[in-house]
């Protein structure tokens, strides 16, 4: 079975991938969030994992906006832990590096230790994309910050882990296929929506109290807004319940009172960490 992902070989959505359906798929990498949804679209693949949000920086936001555009289904989630590893070409000695390369928002996290060792941070599309630099440029000076499975790709060696500044650092990922290939027997007892609400005063607590009032718990409430829209926003909401449950089909219904092009975004089993 062909899976996608977004980055390259080593990256941590292909870590993810691995934990979430082992090692018997074929791990499909693909540069762009846009272009995995696309080769979904277009059944290339039978899967897509893509991060949702991080424990630190919150929503991955092009994301967000990508499963609200396709009619995709959300099977499963994963809570992925993230661990920072500074790596560099076998025998660099520690001392020599001056520069490190990776993604923005990981060098992001590890900005505590790159001030204490005065290394300066370089940022690149990725972090796997970082690690293949270091390794093609043979740099005994520059190191990297990614996943554990880029010292295995590209052969560098693992100088520290865990360099992040938060030592609970945790990425979710969802699990997608198309909506036609929902597949049966699936566990179903967390559920994602999307909503807009109506022109009215207290529409927005309207919805809210309509989960209160069936006694559903809501484990995220974000806000997005809306491409081409300007100042309207969708309303994304994760909740305890599966589709299945007569108080979750009833609530709802009641929701359509205060909202506005609700969509299902997938129900599946809840992840842990």
């Amino acid at each position: 079975m062909k899976v996608a992902f977004q980055g390259t070989k080593g990256s941590y959505s292909e870590e993810a991938l691995y934990k979430y359906f082992g090692k018997d798929v074929e791990a499909i990498g693909i540069a762009l969030s846009e272009d995995v949804c696309q080769a979904l679209e277009d059944e290339d693949v039978a899967c897509a994992i893509l991060p949702i949000e991080n424990s630190i920086v919150g929503n991955v936001d092009i994301n967000m906006d990508l499963i609200f555009k396709h009619d995709f289904f959300a099977i499963g989630e994963l809570y992925l832990e993230i661990n920072h590893c500074l790596m560099a070409n076998p025998g660099v000695e520690t001392e020599k590096i001056k520069a490190v390369y990776s993604h923005p928002i990981a060098l992001a996290q590890c900005h505590g230790f790159f001030k204490e060792k005065k290394l300066k941070p370089v940022a690149e599309f990725d972090t796997a994309g970082s690690a293949k630099i270091i390794s093609d440029s043979k740099s005994e000076t520059e190191a990297c910050v990614g996943s554990r499975l880029c010292a295995d790709y590209y052969g560098l060696n693992i100088i520290q882990e865990k360099i992040q500044d938060e030592a609970d650092n945790y990425t979710r990922f969802l699990i997608f296929v198309k909506e036609k290939n929902i597949p049966t027997g699936i566990g179903k007892e967390k559920t994602s929506i999307a909503f807009t609400t109506k022109h009215h005063p207290g529409a927005l607590l309207g919805c809210l109290q309509v989960f209160a009032s069936y006694n559903i718990n809501l484990t995220k409430l974000e806000s997005r807004p809306i491409p081409h829209q300007p100042f309207k926003y969708i309303f994304y909401v994760d909740f305890m319940g599966a589709l299945h449950d007569k108080k979750v089909q009833e609530c709802l219904k009641e929701l359509k009172r205060d909202a506005n092009d609700i969509k299902i975004l997938g129900s599946y089993p809840a992840g842990s960490f």
